[in-house]
């Protein structure tokens, strides 16, 4: 059993397919409830998120917590959604102005 929220940095997260995600970097907190909001993800698999990118996963996906984490629910892949270069949206503009 946990003593401290703490003791989660570190801890191997998996998908409820047992799939590798990747590592507990850090916990984003909720102070007004204190409640933990999300696992911050570090190291992740390239297989399910573009990049290895880090990420946030809400700890209401989860699904147990122990020796490694089990998530109840997560994405077949976490793609990285671009922004817009400004040239293409100067011209996304002046079209829809035309």
């Amino acid at each position: 059993m946990l003593e401290e929220v703490s003791e989660l940095i570190g801890v191997q997260v998996y998908s409820n397919k047992g799939i590798f995600l990747g590592n507990v970097n850090n916990l984003i907190i909720d102070i007004d409830s204190c409640r933990v909001d999300s696992l911050f993800v570090s190291d992740t698999n390239p297989l399910l998120v573009e990049d290895s990118r880090n990420i946030a996963v809400p700890y209401r996906w989860v699904q147990s917590v122990g020796d490694i984490i089990i998530l109840r629910f997560f994405p077949k892949r976490v793609t990285v959604k671009r922004a817009p270069t400004a040239a293409k949206a100067q011209a996304a503009e002046e079209e829809s102005a035309a």
